[in-house]
């Protein structure tokens, strides 16, 4: 069933708590997702949902699970399942965000990777809705720290990339923890044969809801994304910064205290910032856009709902230095950028582990965005040079010329210095020695993951061997083998190399420089209910048995970032 978006929200009968957080962060009309969906859940209704990620589905489930949920009662009525830890946090955040004016509701996300003791304290203390990857739900169950059995709300999200990654096993034995009169809502962006499977055996009657994103951007927009590791993330902006001819330009940052935090660094790198966030009084909000709009500032860093409504011709430029996790938020960003006909350009930073979010930004606009390189020192000196030269040209119009010149003659032939000298003796006055950037380090002493290359070869010094205590015995996937450790790891699919399924242990090609934090939160790491035990793995390749490693290998990735299983029927 397809829907038209509803004209407000105002019509849906959610939570009027609900509806004013909604407000607050700008939202005015119902996506066509949401619209086709908070009906039916609001009426208690199960439902089956297709929709790509970005077309507002977080939202779709969340507002009535809100607007149903018993803020008095300190025990867990909505549990969220979402593959990925990302996801979860993602889901978390908007759960958050829809509540803001609910202040008895606790929202709890539980994932790999995160130490158990704060999960802990947060299901003592009560949380209402749990957002949870399957692997980690599961591992409180066992231990008996989660009571799911009063559930009134489960979700299912992204179920079709659960089942692909493995979590089919884990999925199925949580719902049969859930009473029977849970309401159950399943996402998913396809309906394999698997998904149609479980909805038929677990949801009762649900109403079934189909949206095609329609998400597109402007055709003047130039997009581009520049792979960068975290840490990198603000030379690589000064970089750029020095290096791209902008007039006006937005930096979107996902936090407030980051608007403050990078307008301030970029203002000591000598860049006019300013931030503009949900804290600023109208007043000063107006008066740093009509600054931005002067030219008095070029830059603005904001957030998605301090920028709503911004409308500033002179934007040439806009950076997502921090990736949005929906689409939406994506094209609204840019959008504010190629106004009145004119040109833009919005570029993208990404991580190595956001590469997924990348991939779902092309699918939803319909447009690849074209990777770039970071400037390199050389560009970087070559504009500093040339800005220098164009400073000179520009004071040597300046009415106050005559005076400075008597006065670097009379030094010159009171001191029988050079002219030149004394040039660059002022010019070092006004800049320090730092004017020209130092070259990089080689790479060999960088030991930063965005510095490889995304598909390295095999046998390179990317990947090391590790050894699990799980294999055919077992009945593992590769793809249980995969979100196992993806989760717990903090890993994406990008981080795997080939995997070997043996009868009693799994090799599994994973970063060499795995630290010891990611590897001890991967201990206790369990598929099904077996735990892993990962460990690297010592011996040489013909020792193992089988051959040279991975000629005969019963299922794995036969490249880097490539899902490739031979032999195995996709979920």
């Amino acid at each position: 069933m397809s829907e038209q978006a509803a004209a407000t929200f105002d019509g849906l009968g959610i939570d009027d708590r609900v509806r004013q957080a909604l407000d607050d962060v700008g939202y005015e009309t119902p996506s066509p997702i949401q619209a086709a969906t908070i009906p039916p859940l609001m009426a208690g209704d199960d439902v089956v949902g297709l929709a790509q990620t970005g077309t507002g589905k977080t939202a779709a489930f969340a507002i009535p699970i809100l607007s149903r949920l018993d803020a008095s009662a300190r025990k867990p009525q909505a549990l969220v399942l979402a593959p990925t830890r990302e996801l979860a946090l993602q889901v978390s955040e908007a759960f958050g965000k829809y509540s803001a004016h609910m202040p008895d509701v606790k929202v709890l996300p539980i994932y790999g990777g995160q130490s158990y003791g704060v999960q802990l304290s947060g299901l003592r203390r009560g949380a209402q809705v749990i957002v949870g990857t399957p692997g980690r739900v599961i591992d409180h169950l066992d231990k008996g720290t989660l009571d799911i059995s009063e559930l009134s709300y489960l979700v299912l999200d992204e179920a079709d990339e659960m089942l692909t990654m493995g979590f089919a096993e884990d999925v199925e034995r949580i719902l049969a923890d859930t009473p029977d009169t849970k309401q159950v809502a399943l996402f998913s962006a396809t309906m394999p044969k698997a998904i149609g499977r479980l909805a038929k055996q677990y949801l009762k009657n649900p109403t079934e809801v189909s949206v095609e994103s329609k998400t597109a951007t402007a055709q003047n927009i130039t997009q581009k994304y520049l792979q960068v590791s975290h840490q990198r993330k603000l030379d690589a902006l000064t970089r750029v910064l020095e290096v791209e001819t902008f007039d006006g330009m937005i930096v979107f940052v996902r936090t407030k205290q980051a608007t403050e935090e990078l307008a301030e660094r970029l203002r000591a790198r000598g860049f006019s910032a300013m931030a503009i966030n949900g804290d600023l009084a109208q007043a000063q909000r107006e008066r740093t856009i009509n600054q931005l709009k002067s030219g008095s500032i070029d830059i603005l860093v904001a957030t998605d709902v301090a920028a709503r409504g911004l409308d500033v011709d002179r934007i040439s430029h806009v950076v997502n230095y921090d990736i949005p996790h929906d689409t939406e938020s994506y094209v609204h960003r840019i959008g504010r950028t190629g106004r009145a006909g004119r040109s833009g350009t919005a570029l993208l930073f990404v991580s190595p582990r956001e590469r997924h979010l990348l991939r779902s930004i092309e699918r939803a606009t319909r447009q690849p965005l074209e990777e770039i390189d970071l400037p390199s020192v050389d560009d970087v000196n070559a504009q500093r040079k040339a800005k220098f030269a164009d400073s000179i040209t520009a004071n040597l119009s300046s009415e106050h010329l005559d005076l400075f010149r008597g006065l670097v003659e009379k030094y010159a032939r009171d001191n029988d210095v050079a002219m030149a000298d004394i040039a660059a003796a002022l010019a070092l006055e006004t800049r320090d020695g730092g004017f020209l950037m130092a070259p990089d380090p080689p790479k060999s002493e960088r030991r930063e993951r965005s510095e490889r290359p995304e598909r390295a070869p095999r046998g390179g010094g990317d990947f090391a061997t590790y050894r699990i205590a799980v294999g055919r015995i077992h009945k593992v996937s590769p793809g249980a083998i995969v979100g196992a450790i993806a989760n717990e790891g903090g890993l994406t699919r990008g981080d795997f190399g080939n995997i070997s399924i043996r009868d009693d242990f799994s090799l599994v090609e994973l970063p060499a420089d795995l630290d010891n934090r990611t590897l001890d939160s991967l201990r206790d790491t369990r598929i099904g209910k077996h735990p892993i035990d990962i460990r690297r793995d010592q011996g040489p390749p013909r020792a193992r048995g089988g051959g040279q490693y991975g000629r005969r290998r019963e299922g794995g990735y036969a490249k880097r970032g490539a899902p490739k299983v031979a032999g195995r029927r996709r979920a």
